[in-house]
């Protein structure tokens, strides 16, 4: 299942995108007792994955919709990576942003040219504005992570890594909305030598892990986590891939989750955001899942405020 589509979204994008470096540690695999393999998705353009969902999804539009623009909610990675996709391809962004937005993601969106709009920070209200311009502009919604054409393109990121390791035994990817672990997902399945697939996720914003053991989508009612990427919940396309191709979801804590990104910044020498961490916090947590494998870890962004680092 959607492995031609996979083909053809790299083939798409790659005029768009940077093919991202993988980097290793002696330090940390010892530390893991895995053998771990980074994608440096904090590289990549706009400092994320998400530039090469949104891509995807805008250049998967008619020609006569894609005219009229684009519009998200997004908390910030996905604002950026939207606003740059339709600069890139001339075309205009609409950004609904919440109110509590970390200033260096607003920034960064205005940069691209997105035409930020701010909410109360609820989901009701994303919704409710984005609604609001597509009435008034014509312009197109793309979700951030529930959209086929997003989940595709985010997991190319999977799919480059596979082709520089074919052989690892895991891939491990941080859950929020869930397109960067549903699209990496359908990556290994198709890509990968029997590689399976888990996901880290906070503690404080634990809906993926509830949803994945209770069979539905559930909600989170407080999300009071330093991985503000990860607040977002599944989707209708996202949940289904998530149950049928992921193993497990790990959590872990926010202590767990700043001791992560601490190493990473400390031994890999590169800055990543909190989200990114979680990846990493899980399989330290759960190493007798991991123990003497080769893993791949999706590292999602490095677009963090550095006045306001937690350590």
């Amino acid at each position: 299942m959607y492995k031609q589509e996979l083909l053809d979204c790299h083939s798409r994008i790659k005029p768009h995108i940077h093919r991202t470096a993988v980097l290793t540690s002696g330090i940390l695999n010892e530390m893991s007792g895995a053998e771990l393999y980074f994608k440096c998705e904090n590289f990549q353009r706009m400092g994320a994955y998400k530039i090469r969902g949104a891509t995807n999804a805008i250049m998967l539009l008619p020609e006569n919709d894609r005219k009229k623009g684009v519009v998200t909610h997004s908390s910030g990675n996905f604002a950026q990576a939207l606003s740059l996709a339709a600069k890139n391809l001339g075309i205009q962004a609409h950004i609904v942003m919440p109110s509590n937005a970390p200033k260096v993601k607003r920034d960064a969106v205005e940069y691209y040219g997105g035409n930020i709009v701010l909410c109360r920070p609820t989901i009701d209200a994303r919704i409710s504005m984005a609604d609001k311009i597509i009435k008034e502009t014509g312009a197109t919604f793309i979700h951030p992570s529930n959209d086929l054409n997003v989940i595709i393109g985010q997991g190319t990121a999977a799919k480059e890594l596979l082709e520089d390791y074919p052989d690892l035994n895991f891939l491990v990817a941080p859950v929020g909305g869930g397109g960067l672990i549903a699209g990496s997902a359908l990556a290994a399945y198709h890509f990968g030598k029997s590689c399976k697939v888990y996901g880290g996720e906070p503690f404080e914003a634990d809906d993926a892990f509830r949803s994945f053991y209770s069979g539905k989508i559930e909600t989170n009612m407080t999300t009071n986590t330093i991985a503000d990427g990860l607040k977002t919940v599944l989707g209708d396309k996202t949940f289904p891939i998530i149950r049928k191709y992921v193993s497990d979801i790990f959590r872990v804590s926010e202590k767990e989750i700043i001791d992560a990104m601490y190493l990473i910044w400390e031994r890999l020498k590169i800055v990543v955001e909190p989200s990114s961490a979680v990846a990493f916090a899980a399989i330290l947590k759960e190493k007798k899942h991991f123990n003497n494998q080769k893993v791949g870890i999706l590292i999602s962004g490095g677009n963090v405020d550095l006045k306001k680092l937690p350590f």
